[in-house]
């Protein structure tokens, strides 16, 4: 539903459905979400249930950064789509674009590398006390804290350039600064309230980019 939804706003903004930088997105993502399903039934089929329940003890401040995140990422598509897709503003280059499919790849392996090392990798921040929340500092949570959302705002830049847009590069600017103050928050919870997570965070320093934040 997802994926049809993208389709719906790309090609309907654009007005035209020989749009093949919007095809090659949209199937790089069905075949992502394909192999992510079947890993999730095999492999963690409680974390699944947990990405897609919304639970009670979301702090107020995530109740509204989601919220705009999904929104942002809305814009990114609408805007990527009029610019690219109808109106053709920018002039990306093929190469840039081919850089924004490598990117997007690239995104999808560290994201599954999340997933696969994080049994609480909610999309909700929350303490997870339910579930036996602990620490995790195995695969890409032994090198920065907060993996996911770096793989996040490659992949918003990604999509801005595989369609081929430069202003939809705004959005996804847009996004990754709710997605850097999502972590200063989720953070502070987690010293707080997560058992470890404070010696955790004197191991591992930086909580976005490695050597850099």
């Amino acid at each position: 539903m997802g994926i049809a939804l993208i389709d719906v706003i790309l090609f309907g903004v654009a007005g035209r459905f020989d749009w093949r930088a919007a095809w090659v997105m949209s199937g790089m993502f069905a075949v992502y979400v394909a192999a992510g399903i079947a890993w999730f039934v095999r492999r963690d089929p409680d974390l699944m249930r947990e990405r897609i329940t919304r639970a009670a003890n979301v702090p107020i401040w995530d109740r509204v950064i989601y919220p705009l995140y999904s929104i942002s990422f809305g814009g990114l598509l609408i805007t990527a789509a009029v610019d690219a897709g109808r109106v053709g503003w920018s002039r990306v280059p093929v190469e840039i674009q081919a850089m924004g499919a490598l990117g997007l790849v690239a995104s999808f392996a560290v994201i599954w590398w999340c997933t696969a090392a994080n049994h609480y990798l909610s999309s909700q921040s929350r303490i997870q006390a339910d579930r036996g929340h602990r620490v995790v500092r195995e695969g890409p949570y032994a090198v920065v804290r907060h993996p996911m959302y770096t793989s996040l705002i490659l992949v918003t830049a990604s999509i801005a350039l595989l369609l081929g847009s430069w202003l939809a590069l705004i959005p996804a600017l847009i996004i990754g600064v709710l997605l850097v103050i999502r972590t200063l928050f989720e953070d502070r919870m987690l010293r707080d309230e997560l058992g470890g997570y404070r010696e955790y965070a004197l191991d591992v320093r930086q909580r976005l980019v490695p050597g850099v934040w």
